[in-house]
């Protein structure tokens, strides 16, 4: 299975590397150290290294992996899909191909940035894991917002519940946050428009998010992106410690999670091939 799968990397990692898109991201990788590592100027922070290439990282990742997920839907790949024994091989290599393009394309930036950069030898250990759980969740994240795993509703549902998630930690329960003022004004132009039940609905919408309640629940969704804030701490604070250290494996276990869901998409959808 190993040997198919690595076959099936190298194939999409060449063939997205060998194209415009390729050429277009490494492109934008030399940009995006000249824009934010500039070599006359050097990077003495540390921290500022680390997160910048992170999020660089990430981001690569994610377009690696939307490209590649569309190069294996075409149609000219179909045979060897169906030689396999297994579906989700064909996933596992999207997924290798576009890990490797992407931590290929960090590491670049990584070695060009330490021209005049920061001293490494203290955060050294720490970076791997931080780098590498952002790139496999960024990669699964994009293989469902791609035509090739998702089916009927399911990115408008994964994406819909993260977005949904991060509206309600960033709510505060006060009478005066953004969101229950916006919700009081709009109950008032409800009013004068005369639609009395609408109005009352805005207005105890308004009411419950200023109520203990919505702070219990602001905190709760909180959690789920607690391993961004401890690995965020983490890297301000020059180490890993024995809490914060849980933070990329939680990452791990969301993208273990999302991939298996995403396999199970995958596996049991009609395929459409595009020309």
């Amino acid at each position: 299975m190993m040997q198919r799968v690595w076959i099936l990397t190298v194939y999409f990692t060449k063939s997205l590397f060998f194209s415009l898109t390729g050429l277009i991201l490494l492109i934008l990788s030399l940009v995006y150290w000249v824009i934010f590592f500039p070599p006359g100027q050097g990077t003495p922070d540390v921290e500022n290294y680390i997160i910048l290439i992170a999020a660089f990282g990430a981001a690569a990742t994610f377009v690696a992996a939307l490209s590649l997920s569309g190069r294996a839907s075409r149609l000219e790949n179909y045979p060897l899909l169906v030689r396999l024994p297994s579906r989700v091989e064909y996933l596992v290599a999207v997924l290798f191909s576009a890990l490797l393009l992407g931590v290929g394309l960090q590491l670049l930036v990584a070695a060009l940035a330490l021209i005049r950069g920061p001293d490494l030898s203290g955060h050294a250990l720490m970076i791997p894991p931080l780098w590498l759980s952002l790139n496999i969740l960024a990669a699964v994240l994009a293989m469902h917002a791609s035509d090739l795993v998702t089916a009927g509703w399911s990115r408008v549902i994964v994406f819909g519940l993260l977005a949904v998630l991060l509206l309600l930690k960033g709510v505060t329960a006060s009478p005066d946050s953004w969101l229950a003022n916006r919700l009081f004004d709009a109950s008032s132009v409800l009013i004068d428009l005369n639609l009395l039940r609408l109005s009352d609905l805005a207005a105890d919408l308004g009411i419950w998010i200023s109520s203990e309640t919505m702070e219990a629940v602001s905190r709760a969704a909180g959690i789920v992106f607690w391993p961004f804030q401890a690995m965020s701490d983490a890297v301000f604070a020059g180490g890993f410690n024995a809490a914060q250290a849980l933070g990329p494996a939680v990452l791990l276990l969301y993208g273990s999670i999302l991939f298996l869901i995403a396999a199970t998409l995958f596996a049991g959808k009609d395929l459409d091939f595009t020309e």
